[in-house]
Order: structure tokens, then C-alpha cells, then sequence
């Protein structure tokens, strides 16, 4: 294993035909345009011996597994990331964003890469701090991986002509939204100048600060007849 001396991941989520292609079946209007700067950043992150993950959806071919609100449209013929047919493979993905040695493939059910997925344990396995995104579809799977990692405590990067949304709307009020609620927001050529200290650890620094602290955290009243604090000695 490579040392990794920003304890960062990037992770590469939904890179396929079936979202990028515009014969993919559920091709995303702008996904297209960002591969270059997806592939210059799994370079850079390569370089730096910060691991790649490659985040796929691939569907079942009955259509099992396919999402609620999205299985209508997947019947219709809107079949994106099924195993390949008629010489059309839709869950490949472009060149220069295909799984190298030395790279992690991890297969998630829903939006989330670590929505009932191995992710969290080998990014705690790898003793990685931040997750660095890229992909598509920025309102729906990443964002939903970006507020999971941050719920699970890791500081989230959002690489943002890395991403990609069906408008330009959208795509700028969800990554407001996700810098509003404490991603980084930086672009594949800032990147570049990604290091140790480029990212504070949020998570970090307050048990720093908590363990200099002799205070003793006060006993609160539960409400409603809830269980409290001093309930629990």
C-alpha cells in the first residue's frame, strides 16, 4: 500500500455509459463534457498515492434491483448500466476512468456510495480522513454521498467540473447547497495543488479540543419523560 500522507480517497461515482453515453438510456445532459477533468483528477489523485474508488450502478437484468421512482422509465427502455447487450455495454466506463491495479470497484444498490456498501470500512481501513467527489449526477449521487460522509464524520471535497448535472441551474444550487453545509468546493485544477494541508480535519481538531478540556459535561433533563443524561448512571 502506498503511502497516502493526506489521508484523502477520490471517489469516482456513476462514470458509465448508461449515465454519460448519450445511447446509454439515462444519459446525463452535461456528464459528458466533464470526463477530462474526471480523468485528470484520477491521474493527479493516482500521483499523489491517494486511492481511487470507482462507484458503479449496475443493474440487474430483470429489473429487480432497479430504484422505485426510477423503474418505470428503466421498463420503458431507459435500461442504464444493465449487463451488456447487442454489443453495447452500458455499465463500461469511458476510457482513462476504468479500475487500475491498485484501485478499488465498489457496486452500491441506491444513490450513496455508502449506502449498504463496504466503502466506510475500507476508508477506515486505509485510515482515510477525506473524501475528494467526482461524478454524476451532482443533485442525486453526489450529494447524497457527500451529506453521508460528512454524517460519518469525514471531511468531503466536491470536485466541481468533475460533476455534472441535466441543467446548469441545478448543478450550481446543489453545489452551493453542499458547500453551504461544509464541502470544500474545488476544481480538478486546484487539485493539482492538493496536499496534507489542504483540508482541515474538522473532526480532528474538536477531539483535540475536546480532550484539552477538564470540563465535565453537565447533566441535562430529558423532556417528555424521555430517557436523559442522568438516566444513563
Amino acid at each position: 500500500m502506498r503511502p497516502n500522507p493526506t489521508r484523502s480517497a477520490l471517489i469516482v461515482i456513476d462514470m458509465e455509459n448508461g449515465f454519460v453515453d448519450p445511447n446509454g438510456g439515462h444519459c446525463i445532459r452535461f456528464a459528458r463534457s466533464t470526463v477530462p477533468a474526471c480523468v485528470r483528477a484520477v491521474e493527479l489523485a493516482r500521483g499523489k498515492g491517494i486511492p481511487v474508488f470507482f462507484v458503479k450502478r449496475i443493474y440487474r437484468a430483470d429489473g429487480s434491483d432497479v430504484e422505485l421512482t426510477r423503474h418505470a422509465g428503466w421498463a420503458a427502455g431507459g435500461r442504464a448500466c444493465a449487463p451488456a447487450s447487442a454489443g453495447y455495454n452500458s455499465a463500461q466506463a469511458p476510457e482513462g476512468l476504468r479500475p487500475q491495479p491498485g484501485d478499488y470497484t465498489i457496486i452500491k444498490p441506491r444513490w450513496s456510495a455508502f449506502f449498504r456498501t463496504e466503502l466506510d470500512l475500507i476508508l477506515r481501513r486505509l485510515d482515510v480522513r477525506t473524501v475528494i467527489l467526482a461524478g454524476t449526477t451532482t443533485p442525486n449521487c453526489v450529494r447524497t454521498t457527500c451529506y453521508d460522509a460528512i454524517a460519518l464524520e469525514y471531511n468531503a471535497v466536491v470536485l466541481t467540473d468533475c460533476c455534472s448535472s441535466q441543467t446548469e441551474e441545478i448543478q450550481r444550487v446543489n453545489l452551493a447547497d453542499m458547500q453551504r453545509v461544509g464541502a470544500v468546493l474545488m476544481d480538478s485544477a486546484a487539485f493539482a495543488d492538493y496536499g496534507p494541508e489542504t483540508v482541515p480535519d474538522l473532526s480532528a481538531a474538536i477531539r483535540e479540543t475536546m480532550l484539552a478540556s477538564d470540563a465535565v459535561p453537565e447533566p441535562f433533563e430529558s423532556q417528555g419523560g424521555g430517557v436523559g443524561w442522568t438516566d444513563l448512571w
